[in-house]
């Protein structure tokens, strides 16, 4: 296998990325710096890992789509007993 074959093949495996371009507070881009200093890790590694945490919580802090629907129907039949319970 030739160096060109090996490096194809890693290419192939790790995902796509691509740039883009943001404005960050300077004191947060300052304690991510130093993080990745700390870790050892490169800058974007950090930034891939927060998105990544952040779609994840956002996906978990959702109500699935049929507990929704039940909260609402409960809502819609038992709306004057929740406001003299919130009395």
């Amino acid at each position: 296998m030739t160096m060109l074959t090996r490096n194809r093949s890693y290419t192939m495996q790790r995902p796509a990325r691509e740039k883009f371009a943001t404005q960050v507070n300077a004191e947060t881009l300052n304690a991510i710096r130093a993080l990745a200093q700390e870790e050892g890790r490169q800058l974007q590694a950090l930034v891939d890992e927060a998105l990544a945490d952040l779609i994840e919580k956002r996906k978990q802090s959702r109500p699935r789509p049929h507990v929704m629907g039940a909260y609402l129907s409960s809502h819609d039949k038992y709306a004057n007993l929740y406001k003299k319970l919130a009395e």
